[in-house]
């Protein structure tokens, strides 16, 4: 932490709360180039560059407007820190594709959440674009489709992009485009999670949002 990192985080925190509004509105996507992440900052502990749980009181907010929200994280972490905080909810569905085993030793697919709502993905080091991509339409859009959201969050972390330092999956620039692609005709907020090569994260950040404005769930 530094002088400026409360403010900061207070900051990304009325950022999603604004995409919130935007998106739910009608105005189209949006997505929130925040600092400092959420995902592993749990109901009573900030860890793993985290302070406050974005995405999961982004998710509560939603639920005072909307029946049913969805989060979808893939970052190359499991967000901890989302899962406990949305984990008695049965409203809000929580699903994850995430490096396994790998920090924060969390994620494993018995984790499903007091109501059955959570869905977790693991995914072995070294795993690339076709694995991840059969993942995301075998387990990834049917927990989607189940859910039925009136808002999805997306903690949208590129570590998990193969120049990343931090993280082992292998996924190249394309496969956050298509990501992007499958989901985009959901109401959607994205919140940056982790992504730690700057070149990458840019690519994949405008991939990404490129695969959004032409997609279809």
């Amino acid at each position: 932490m530094s002088a400026g990192s409360w403010r900061a985080a207070l900051a990304a925190l009325g950022c999603a709360l604004a995409g919130v509004d935007h998106v739910l509105a009608g105005c189209g996507p949006a997505f929130c180039a925040v600092r400092p992440p959420g995902h592993h900052a749990t109901r009573a502990r900030a860890m793993g560059f985290c302070l406050l749980s974005t995405a999961a009181l982004a998710a509560l907010y939603a639920l005072e407007r909307v029946d049913r929200v969805a989060v979808l994280d893939f970052d190359v972490h499991h967000g901890n820190g989302t899962q406990d905080i949305l984990w008695d909810e049965a409203r809000a569905a929580y699903i994850s594709t995430h490096q396994w085993p790998f920090y924060p030793s969390t994620g494993a697919e018995g984790e499903v959440g007091a109501h059955g709502q959570v869905t977790n993905i693991p995914l072995p080091a070294g795993t690339g674009s076709p694995a991840y991509r059969r993942a995301f339409l075998d387990r990834v859009l049917p927990a989607l489709r189940a859910a039925a959201p009136g808002l999805l969050i997306v903690s949208a972390g590129f570590d998990a992009h193969a120049d990343d330092p931090l993280g082992g999956l292998a996924l190249t620039t394309q496969d956050f485009g298509w990501i992007g692609a499958q989901i985009g005709a959901l109401p959607t907020l994205s919140l940056l999670e982790g992504g730690y090569n700057h070149t990458a994260l840019a690519a994949s950040v405008r991939a990404y949002a490129e695969g959004l404005k032409g997609g279809g769930l």
